[in-house]
């Protein structure tokens, strides 16, 4: 997806679009551009419901929250790319406690039953968090989106159509 097709998905969300006065740093674009590839290849966020594997999609997200804890780790403290990929990273540990049910609880695939409708709805509270803040980070270092990942982010308003 292309940088003006998502900078137009957002409404009613605050962030510096290429300004006068702002312009990203070098590094900071490097970051970016890292993240949203490593988030391209993580199917968790983007493959059909009926393809997922729980313990899989666990496994994933643990993965996705050490790599944005060493990313996040080489910002800088007031860096808005920062406060993006700590509220990514937080979204990864909310699906995480909701996996977790309190309790520890072996996953299985494809559970019949009370889970499975636990399991999903964390998921899609996952996919539709990370969207947000994916979009973000695109306008904000006018970065495109490949077509998988950019299935999470916020749908047009009906009136940009």
């Amino acid at each position: 997806m292309k940088f003006k097709e998502i900078a137009s998905r957002l409404t009613g969300f605050s962030v510096p679009v290429f300004g006068v006065s702002w312009n990203p740093l070098e590094p900071e674009l490097a970051v970016a551009r890292r993240v949203l590839a490593f988030l391209e290849d993580r199917r968790v966020l983007f493959n059909p419901y009926h393809l997922e594997v729980a313990d899989q999609c666990v496994q994933s997200v643990v993965e996705i929250r050490r790599f944005l804890t060493e990313e996040i780790g080489g910002l800088s403290g007031g860096s808005k790319l920062a406060e993006h990929l700590r509220a990514v990273r937080a979204a990864c540990r909310k699906f995480l406690d909701d996996m977790r049910g309190g309790s520890p609880r072996v996953l299985r695939p494809h559970w019949p039953g009370p889970f499975e409708s636990e399991f999903f709805t964390a998921l899609g509270e996952l996919r539709a968090s990370i969207g947000l803040r994916i979009a973000a980070v695109a306008v904000m270092h006018g970065l495109d989106i490949e077509a998988g990942l950019a299935s999470t982010l916020p749908e047009p308003d009906k009136g940009d159509i």
